[in-house]
């Protein structure tokens, strides 16, 4: 006979179906008596399972009514976006970037290079005018991102990119992007390009390390004043 699971495992097993999707927003769970014969357990191991997801916010307990899903992936994720602060964006960034530029390396195509080309003398030609360069650099980078033909990475790409529309970062853009800080970031972009375009995975990873941490620089320093 196999062994019980405890309460995390169970807490994992239902976490699991509720983040998937299984169990849906609004759904009740089975009776803590169903779910504990479903997994050969007492009632009290299903009690602190249950428990663990109420304090995680995934689920609600409600006395004399049954147990709850409140996870809403979509909601929350809205709730990540309007709340993150641009300096969360920066640090997100330098997670994943300088890894893109290495896949970039591996993938990019003629086409993807020339793409690049245009939004590099697009954002070259707006050195005065951050909303048009600030424009173009988001879709430089997410080019870069697109490059992977990795969809799960084009997708936090996006999330990330979105809270460049959140009125913090209008504001911090406003501040931040003068001609001389376009034209450091227009020439580390042409760098970046160039490593990629040379097949050198490390080269362009470090220069993207070296933009996002001009662009930090940059954001610290505004917020500060």
């Amino acid at each position: 006979m196999g062994k019980k699971p405890g309460a995390t495992e169970i807490a994992g097993i239902l976490r699991r179906e509720i983040t998937k999707g299984v169990l849906a927003s609004k759904d009740r769970l089975p009776a803590e008596r169903i779910l504990a014969e479903k997994y050969g357990v007492a009632r009290g191991t299903v009690r602190e399972a249950l428990n663990q997801l109420d304090s995680e916010g995934l689920v609600e307990i409600r006395a004399g009514s049954g147990t709850y899903v409140i996870y809403d992936p979509a909601e929350r994720a809205n709730a990540v976006i309007s709340n993150a602060r641009p300096l969360e964006l920066i640090d997100s960034r330098f997670a994943l970037e300088p890894h893109i530029c290495r896949l970039a390396v591996l993938h990019a195509t003629p086409d993807d290079f020339r793409k690049a080309e245009d939004l590099l003398s697009e954002m070259e030609a707006s050195v005065s005018d951050p909303v048009v360069f600030s424009h173009a650099d988001t879709r430089f980078h997410t080019l870069l991102a697109q490059t992977t033909s990795n969809s799960l990475l084009i997708w936090i790409i996006s999330q990330i990119n979105s809270v460049r529309n959140q009125e913090q970062w209008a504001h911090m853009r406003a501040i931040t992007l003068d001609e001389s800080i376009i034209a450091q970031y227009n020439k580390q972009h042409r760098q970046i390009l160039n490593a990629i375009r040379t097949r050198e995975p490390e080269r362009a990873a470090t220069l993207m390390k070296e933009h996002l941490e001009t662009a930090r620089l940059s954001l610290t320093r505004a917020a500060a004043t």
